[in-house]
C-alpha cells in the first residue's frame, strides 16, 4: 500500500483538478474591477480552490516546524528532528510563495492590481520575511549544534507569530478578501459543491506536503550521514 500511495495521491490532486472546473459551480455576484456582475469573475474564483488549500498548508508547515523545534529543544537534541524542523520551514517557503502568487493573480482580476497592502496579504509577506530569515539564521552561525539550538527557539517563536499572522491580523481591520469560509458567526456558507472540492483540494495538498516532506527530510538525513563519514 505504501508503494502505491503516491500514486494515490496523484490522482486525488488530478480529480480535484477536473473537479475544480468541471464539478464546482462559479461563484455567484463575484465581479472583476472591469467586468460586469456574473462575467467571467466566477470562472476566476476557480483559483481559489488552490490558493486557500496552499496557504492552509503554509501555516501548517511552519506550526509543523516549530513542533519539531520544541521536541528537538526539550529532547536529546536529536539532529533528525531539526532536520525535520528545516525541511518544513522550507515547504511551508514555497507554498507560502505559491500562495501568495496565485492571490496576486485573483486580485488583478478582481482588484486591478497584484499587490494592494490588504492585510491578509501583507500578513503573508510578514510571515514569508520572518521564516526566511530562519533560514538566513541558520547559514549565519558557522557552528552547527549552535545554528540547530537558535534556529529552533526561533521556530518555537513561530508558533505564536504564525496563527497571529494568519489568522488574527488580517481580521483587525478593513480587507478586500472575500468573507472566509467559515464566518464570524461560525457558519459555513459556501456552495455545497464548492465546499467539497475546497475540503478535497486541502486534504490533498496536506497529504502532498508530509509526502514532499519526508523526501526532504531523507535527503538532509543522508546528506548529513554523507558529511560524517567523510569526516
Amino acid at each position: 500500500m505504501k508503494r502505491h500511495a503516491p500514486w494515490l495521491l496523484w490522482a486525488w490532486l488530478a480529480a480535484v483538478i477536473v473537479a475544480a472546473f468541471y464539478y464546482a459551480p462559479t461563484a455567484q455576484g463575484f465581479s472583476g474591477y472591469d467586468q460586469p456582475p456574473g462575467g467571467d469573475a466566477g470562472h476566476a474564483s476557480r483559483i481559489l480552490f488552490f490558493h486557500v488549500p496552499m496557504a492552509w498548508v503554509s501555516f501548517l508547515a511552519f506550526v509543523a516546524a516549530g513542533v519539531w523545534s520544541l521536541r528537538y529543544l526539550a529532547g536529546r537534541r536529536d539532529p533528525r528532528q531539526d532536520r525535520a524542523a528545516l525541511a518544513a520551514v522550507e515547504l511551508g517557503l514555497v507554498f507560502g510563495v505559491l500562495a501568495t502568487v496565485t492571490g496576486a493573480l485573483w486580485a488583478r482580476f478582481m482588484w486591478g492590481a497584484y499587490w494592494n497592502w490588504d492585510p491578509r496579504q501583507t500578513s503573508v509577506l510578514i510571515a514569508l520575511l520572518f521564516y526566511a530569515a530562519y533560514l538566513a539564521l541558520r547559514a549565519a552561525v558557522e557552528d552547527r549544534a549552535t545554528g540547530a539550538r537558535l534556529a529552533a527557539a526561533y521556530a518555537v517563536l513561530g508558533l505564536v507569530v504564525a496563527p497571529f499572522l494568519f489568522f488574527v491580523l488580517p481580521r483587525l481591520g478593513f480587507t478586500l478578501h472575500p468573507d472566509a469560509v467559515i464566518n464570524t458567526r461560525g457558519k459555513v456558507e459556501v456552495e455545497s459543491r464548492m465546499l467539497q472540492v475546497l475540503v478535497a483540494s486541502a486534504a490533498g495538498f496536506t497529504a502532498l506536503f508530509f509526502w514532499m516532506h519526508s523526501l526532504r527530510r531523507r535527503l538532509l538525513d543522508l546528506a548529513a550521514r554523507r558529511e560524517e563519514e567523510s569526516i
